[in-house]
């Protein structure tokens, strides 16, 4: 069909003879805004102007960018309507499975659907729509035989048939220690690709999108998916992502911005190790990349597979609530594949041999676990809590966090104090002041501030083991591709643990107190993950290997560690958060800003929900001391928090927006952010 001419006269131009309404969303952020717009679309666009295409229109006088979601024939406005300016490109950018997933995201987080898909369809790139189309040639794929990995598993077998069958299971997998995980996901996008599906799979850094690329070029071919991440460049990643939009791969991975891919036909989407923080957008509306997964799955009927060494609350409620089947191996499977755990005071002879075992830094056991691992000529991996210093309020007794009597929140030094004023602690969620400390666990009435470093222990450890090499990993330096297959000393931080060639010896976990003290109510949970983490790189114990956890014994996280039981604590955990009220057992929303504006949001909320909501605060905000002076706020900022049971979420989310569309509406000026079910709540 020829283009039609497009006449200079604005005045002389025509509808389209054919769906003339275009159904347009424009990328203005203004929260009463947030909708569909009717445009006309001229004839002479008719061929250009299709669903899906970034498109200009003109809105309140002024060009804006937007998206055309729809054609149609009729329009139920009142009024003439403006005619779509132009089409920017006619690629179709947009996908319709990708702006239906937009719309469920921004709702369930009470944000806008123009803010997801700027996280959703990267920015355009001119040249390389430009490009020829780099057809691949990818060939069938054969279903992998799950004898050697899946089959450890139980329901590992049946996990995979349902994928080569193209059936919509949902799981949750805990890999054993040792596991090579990469090629395990990597066999089930293989399984869902010989059913000429999809597959999408979402890892938490760059680290691990190397290790799942390995794994996918071998079990895949090269041909056979592509990585998406932030790193590649604007022109290689739209490269990529165009690729995927066009349907010539089958098989996407890649960090948080990958679950929005448009992966064509897709029938499997995973997570490996959902607990990152790495998974959640720093950007309103805030989307976890796990639950954009979820959303996709749920209202696309594709498989999902959360996966992990630990499991999350969020995870357990799956199971829990029926929607996920678990992917687990039989306890003696786990017993042969993990190494030797060691906690502090767990026997008598420990504290007969070390009269310090509790208060020294590197206590007996660890010494002990950690030259044998070098006399055998392995490598010894040490984890510190982090670079830098860590403060809180703790027990001057036990070392376990002060919590607040009311609400069991963690306690906190105000920021700013008159010279005169007594100085009281105050809780971080209820503000509520503790005039009489009491400790819950061992009854002591005094606090504590404590730090812990990383730059300390590498020095400490050069002296304990002379003429050993000392290298490090992360906090402030270079994150190790891989340990040398040496005796040798690595000291990392969370996360930026080298995986050995062929394992390490031995793992020292040190500082417990400062990982498990943090003022967080997802503290034991990420404790558990980061421990599990590093001791999942440690040879099994028939080969020698030995883990060496400095944290008392008696604590539920640490006897998880020592069992290896990543499910239990999770259900432990979700039922201790059911008892309490905090999420993924309820909903919660975090609304921070200037306090009169935070007031009158919540008071908005409030009105609409009624006994519904229950607020938590005011709280100030402590300043940052690392941000910028000239950007920081007049007025110090407050927080508060507002839970609801989890059937009214949708309520919770919708008065939000609607109370954020009110300020938009008479044109506020303050900023109040608004996040629903933080990662971090502290």
């Amino acid at each position: 069909m020829p283009v039609a001419t497009r006449p200079a006269n604005r005045g002389e131009w025509q509808p389209a003879p054919v769906a003339p309404i275009a159904r347009v969303v424009v990328d203005v952020p203004l929260t009463h805004l947030d909708r569909t717009f009717d445009y006309r679309v001229p004839q002479h666009l008719d061929t250009e102007a299709q669903p899906g295409v970034r498109i200009k229109v003109r809105f309140a006088g002024r060009p804006v960018d937007g998206f055309l979601l729809e054609r149609a024939e009729t329009t139920e406005h009142v009024g003439d309507l403006a005619w779509v300016e132009r089409v920017v490109s006619p690629e179709p950018a947009l996908a319709p499975e990708i702006a239906v997933l937009a719309r469920a995201v921004a709702d369930r987080g009470a944000g806008m659907m123009c803010d997801v898909l700027r996280l959703a369809v990267p920015p355009r790139h001119a040249r390389v729509e430009a490009e020829a189309p780099r057809g691949r040639a990818v060939g069938p794929i054969d279903p992998p035989d799950p004898a050697a990995g899946w089959a450890r598993y139980r329901h590992g077998a049946a996990l995979l048939e349902a994928l080569r069958a193209g059936r919509a299971a949902h799981a949750v997998w805990q890999a054993l220690p040792g596991e090579d995980w990469a090629a395990r996901l990597a066999e089930a996008a293989a399984a869902t690709a010989s059913a000429g599906k999809g597959a999408l799979v979402v890892v938490p850094d760059q680290r691990d999108v190397a290790a799942l690329e390995r794994a996918c070029a071998t079990v895949l071919g090269e041909d056979a998916f592509v990585a998406l991440t932030a790193d590649l460049g604007p022109a290689e990643r739209y490269r990529r992502w165009l690729a995927v939009r066009r349907g010539t791969v089958p098989v996407v991975i890649g960090t948080r911005a990958a679950a929005f891919a448009p992966v064509h036909d897709l029938g499997l989407v995973a997570i490996w190790d959902d607990g990152d923080d790495s998974h959640a957008e720093p950007r309103a509306p805030y989307p976890h990349a796990r639950d954009v997964l979820v959303l996709r799955a749920h209202t696309g009927g594709v498989a999902m597979l959360v996966a992990g060494h630990a499991r999350t609350a969020e995870g357990q409620l799956l199971v829990e609530s029926g929607w996920a089947r678990e992917v687990v191996a039989e306890r003696v499977t786990v017993r042969a594949a993990m190494p030797r755990i060691t906690a502090i005071g767990e026997t008598s002879a420990q504290e007969e041999q070390d009269p310090a075992l509790r208060a020294a830094r590197l206590p007996h056991p660890a010494f002990e676990a950690a030259r044998a691992a070098l006399n055998a000529g392995r490598p010894v991996l040490v984890q510190v809590p982090r670079a830098g210093y860590v403060p809180w309020l703790a027990c001057a007794g036990c070392r376990e966090t002060a919590r607040c009597r009311h609400c069991a929140g963690p306690l906190k030094l105000p920021a700013r104090a008159a010279a005169d004023e007594a100085v009281l602690p105050s809780c971080r969620w209820c503000g509520r002041s503790e005039s009489a400390f009491r400790c819950g666990h061992c009854g002591s009435r005094r606090l504590r501030a404590a730090v812990v470093g990383s730059g300390r222990t590498a020095e400490e450890l050069g002296r304990a083991f002379p003429g050993v090499p000392v290298k490090a990993s992360g906090g402030g330096v270079a994150v190790l591709d891989s340990a040398a297959d040496r005796a040798e000393l690595v000291v990392a931080t969370p996360g930026a643990e080298p995986p050995a060639p062929h394992g390490y010896g031995a793992a020292l976990l040190l500082d417990g107190w400062a990982l498990l003290g943090r003022a967080d109510l997802r503290v034991a949970e990420e404790t558990l993950r980061r421990w599990m983490a590093a001791a999942a790189l440690v040879v099994p114990h028939a080969e020698g290997g030995r883990v060496v956890v400095v944290a008392p014994s008696d604590l539920p996280v640490v006897q998880a560690l020592v069992r290896w039981d990543p499910v239990g604590h999770a259900a432990a955990e979700l039922a201790a958060r059911e008892e309490v009220g905090f999420p993924p057992a309820v909903r919660m929303a975090c609304v921070e800003g200037p306090p009169a504006a935070v007031a009158s949001l919540v008071e908005h909320v409030e009105q609409q929900l009624g006994d519904a909501v229950e607020a938590l605060g005011p709280v100030e905000i402590e300043p940052d001391p690392k941000a910028d002076p000239r950007t920081a706020p007049e007025e110090p900022e407050e927080r508060v928090l507002l839970r609801v049971k989890r059937t009214d979420g949708k309520a919770l989310a919708t008065a939000l927006h609607t109370a954020q569309a009110a300020r938009t509406a008479r044109k506020a000026t303050d900023v109040v952010r608004v996040q629903l079910d933080p990662p971090a709540i502290g």
